[in-house]
Formats: structure tokens, sequence, C-alpha cells
């Protein structure tokens, strides 16, 4: 499979049309959802959004700063789960703290998760999970996720669209999702 360096790719167009128009605002997020390891129930209690496995896949979260509102979907035709505002820029999951209950902050590979092997490669920068604090607005579990045919897909973990077909979806995922 080939895939296009995300670093490179700051519009998206529909494709085969060369059709663009001007950025909204609002950042497209890939969840890979994993039981044991990127859990979709740890990052909306714990507030975050994630990528890993190599710089390729870990990359664009630099492009998410604090203020910036992202859509997250889980590929594979799982659809839209959450729209959040970004708190704090991306940290290397050892870095990442959370609330471990009594209010104390602790590393997040020290809470419990139900994907227990996010932090299995915290030791290696290249191969690390990295995590993007997020406020969430609007969740919901996968099995409620909002999909429509046609809907925006990606393969970088956070793009930056400019497609028609972008903004018509974050207009049809604001009544989705009850959100302004």
């Amino acid at each position: 499979m080939w895939l296009r360096d995300p670093t490179a790719i700051d519009a998206v167009e529909v494709a085969g049309t060369g059709e663009s128009a001007e950025w909204n605002g609002e950042y497209y997020a890939s969840f890979g959802h994993n039981p044991t390891h990127r859990n979709w129930e740890d990052a909306v209690k714990y507030g975050f959004i994630s990528g890993g496995g190599g710089s390729w896949y870990s990359n664009t979260l630099q492009m998410l700063a604090p203020g910036a509102r992202i859509w997250a979907n889980v590929p594979g035709g799982v659809g839209y789960v959450g729209v959040g505002t970004v708190v704090e820029p991306v940290v290397r999951v050892d870095e990442f703290m959370v609330e471990d209950g009594s209010g104390h902050k602790i590393p997040i590979t020290k809470a419990l998760l139900k994907g227990t092997e996010i932090g299995k490669h915290a030791d290696d920068p290249e191969r690390s999970e990295y995590l993007v604090r997020v406020k969430w607005i609007e969740t919901v579990p996968l099995d409620k996720a909002v999909k429509e045919k046609g809907f925006f897909g990606n393969q970088n973990t956070v793009a930056k669209p400019t497609s028609p077909k972008w903004n018509y979806m974050v207009d049809r995922l604001k009544e989705r999702f009850g959100v302004s």
C-alpha cells in the first residue's frame, strides 16, 4: 500500500475532481482503535487522541495546537466518535499525565487502561505512542459512531482538509453531535 507523506499534505482534494475549498479551521483526526493498544474508552476517559508505531503516524499530531477543534474518526467503517478541543500539544506517551483517582498525577502508562499496550514502545522515540490532550465536547461509544455514505476519511492521523466534501461533512456532524 502506498502512503502519502503526511508532512507534505496541507489540503485534501475530493478524489479525482481536483476540487478544493477554503479550509474551515476544523481538523480531521483518525483514531486507530485497537482493544489492547489504543482504546477509544481510554481516550474518552483520559482526554486524548494518539498515534504511534512510527513517525509517519505520529508526526501529523504536531499540527495540533491548543484551541484547535478536531473531529475523531475510527477508520475501517466504524465512523466519527467525537469532537473536541485541543488543550495541550503532543507529548510522548510516558510524558502524558493523568489523575489517578486520588487527585495525584501519574503517567498514563501507570493508569489502569483498557488499552494495556499503549506504553509498549515508550522508550523508543520512533515507535512510541504520542498523545495530544483533548477536552471532549461530545463523544459516542464505538457502536453509536456517526457515519454516512460519502463522509470524509484520510490515511493520516491528523489532516487539515480543504475539500467541499469535508466542509459538508463537518456541517452534518455538527447537526448529528449537536454542536455549533
